[in-house]
């Protein structure tokens, strides 16, 4: 099995591997380039992130900088997500986001981990999970999602929560670790924030 094969089979594998630390390199180069660019070069940056991601859908938006271990080489985005300053993807195996979701600022999502024996991380070794979050998410600021998790559909994670397992969709977690706290429910339907109500905020 090649190292490249490891890397998205959760398999042992040294990532200083020459046989993909240049691609590797190249990826963090044009990552660079996006980051350094203006607030108005908005045709410049939507062609990088189109070189940079595996699959990005239209009307993406990532605010910079952004920091992803392979520049977003094994991240899958669907249309209109959005994600806040300082988005950092540990992308060395495939992390799928889907339609609309929101990513506040400050977030990690990560799918690389290491071995708690200590003579294995002494070498380096290192694994990789996929993360899979649904469409209409809302991840608040501050969020880190870690290796192998999925997240429903329509979910909404609060703010510094640590998701370490799976979360069902329609629902609202908190915490840490991140934890359901209840569904998505009729009390959302009238109210957006405290007591105020979504029909007479639209109505102004």
């Amino acid at each position: 099995m090649t190292v490249r094969e490891k890397m998205h089979q959760t398999e042992l594998y040294l990532p200083t591997d020459p046989s993909i630390w240049d691609e590797q390199m190249q990826c963090l180069t044009k990552q660079s380039d996006y980051n350094l660019t203006r607030p108005y070069e908005t045709e410049k940056r939507e062609a990088l992130l189109r070189e940079l991601f595996a699959e990005i859908g239209e009307g993406c938006y990532i605010e910079p900088p952004l920091h992803a271990n392979w520049g977003g080489r094994h991240v899958h985005l669907g249309k209109n997500v959005y994600a806040n300053f300082n988005l950092t993807l540990v992308d060395d195996t495939h992390i799928t986001i889907g339609d609309y979701t929101m990513i506040g600022p400050n977030v990690v999502i990560a799918t690389g981990g290491h071995p708690i024996l200590p003579s294995l991380r002494q070498e380096g070794y290192q694994y990789n999970a996929p993360v899979h979050i649904g469409k209409n998410c809302w991840l608040s600021a501050g969020v880190i999602v870690v290796p192998g998790v999925t997240i429903g559909d329509n979910t909404v994670v609060g703010a510094g929560s640590v998701v370490t397992k799976d979360l069902p969709s329609n629902v609202v977690a908190v915490g840490n670790p991140c934890r359901v706290l209840r569904p998505i429910n009729e009390h959302d339907e009238i109210y957006y924030f405290k007591n105020r109500t979504i029909r007479d905020s639209l109505k102004k």
